[in-house]
């Protein structure tokens, strides 16, 4: 039997425990406004609202190739708003970190094959925005670039236009040109023009070179113990941030008026890719040595290990690359138009490349020439040993 004292001393907690099972106003449906309904430009009723990680939004987007580099940046986007997203997957282990980027149930995983016409149409018939980020930097003995950037473009935009998916984007690369010496540039040429025949709204995106954390630009020249080229490091491009791309390509999903249009994507500086390994040496206070074989001689070195070997470190299509400097259509529209201002490379370095320093110099900022020049002064007994 419960002492009188004891019941004194537990009623105020059963108070509370009813008064935090009653109904309150955060526990109530969201009300919809008719402002939060969209007609899209097929005509059909969408919820667009602010969102939010754990909001309900009314747009399924399809993102082909999302296990890339670009691909987490605007699967993360798209989820932490209240999209669905779907991402067809061929390697399982491969999709793994995508599930994180959104709520529960945010995030759909398909398994597809580009090759595979039944796949490609399940992974978007229930979706109206359809993102191609599909691509390969060489080829292997399963695909080659015509199979990845013509073939598979043609496959994912044939079905869109079956089931009349509301928007269709299709990331291209810059300098793609269907008359480029290099197979890379004339596929995704290709890719762009069959693209529009089949899916006339077709929005192209054509991304500089991007840097971010997993890229093979600042990375290649921080990391590598010797940096191989052809060219002497002359090759010119517009670097620009992966997470800006990301945010153009979600902007795009809120635009209408973008379905039809050309984006050219790239950084606000012109740099060489010496300026980029001159940057890269700044940062991580260390010169990876750099070896210049001529491109007659590299070329057939390149294919030979390219079949040799089960991984790929260099192929011919990726040497002839380093004598293209990158071109930009003065006619498309660019990061000005979706009122985006793109980061500065060289403002973003210092976190990118901490972790390739010695630990001697770990969380020290980068060194003034004058304090180069006062260290070369002194021996110090880690170096002389």
């Amino acid at each position: 039997m419960l002492s009188p004292s004891f019941c004194a001393r537990a009623a105020p907690t059963s108070r509370l425990l009813t008064q935090s099972l009653r109904p309150t106003s955060f526990l109530k449906p969201q009300q919809r406004n008719l402002q939060d309904i969209a007609i899209t430009r097929t005509g059909k009723p969408i919820i667009r609202i602010s969102g939010g990680r754990s909001s309900l939004g009314g747009h399924t987007c399809t993102v082909f190739g999302a296990t890339g580099f670009l691909g987490r940046y605007i699967v993360n986007r798209l989820a932490r708003s209240g999209c669905t997203v779907v991402v067809p997957y061929r390697d399982e282990p491969a999709k793994r970190h995508l599930k994180v980027s959104g709520d529960l149930g945010r995030v759909v995983f398909i398994e597809s094959d580009l090759r595979n016409t039944l796949s490609i149409e399940e992974s978007v018939r229930h979706s109206d925005m359809v993102y191609n980020l599909i691509g390969r930097d060489f080829e292997t003995k399963n695909f080659s670039f015509h199979d990845v950037h013509v073939e598979g473009t043609a496959r994912i935009a044939e079905a869109c236009a079956k089931y009349d998916v509301d928007r269709f984007v299709q990331v291209s690369s810059f300098n793609a040109d269907i008359n480029s010496p290099s197979a890379f540039f004339r596929t995704k040429g290709e890719g762009e023009r069959i693209a529009r025949e089949i899916f006339p709204e077709t929005t192209i995106v054509r991304p500089a070179p991007m840097f971010g954390w997993e890229d093979r630009l600042l990375n290649r020249f921080a990391g590598e113990s010797t940096i191989y080229a052809s060219n002497n490091l002359r090759e010119s491009s517009f670097p620009v941030h992966a997470i800006d791309v990301g945010a153009a390509l979600e902007l795009m999903l809120q635009d209408d008026t973008t379905a039809g249009q050309t984006y050219e994507l790239y950084g606000p500086t012109q740099y060489t890719m010496r300026d980029i390994y001159e940057l890269a040496a700044r940062e991580v206070l260390k010169r990876h040595p750099v070896v210049n074989i001529p491109k007659v001689l590299r070329k057939p070195m390149a294919q030979i290990l390219s079949k040799a070997l089960w991984f790929v470190e260099t192929s011919p299509d990726m040497i002839e690359r380093e004598f293209i400097d990158q071109h930009i259509d003065p006619s498309a529209r660019t990061f000005k138009d979706l009122g985006i201002e793109p980061v500065e490379m060289k403002a973003c370095t210092y976190e990118y490349l901490q972790g390739f320093r010695s630990n001697v110099y770990y969380d020290l900022p980068a060194m003034t020439e004058r304090e180069k020049r006062e260290e070369k002064k002194y021996l110090h007994v880690l170096d002389d040993q």
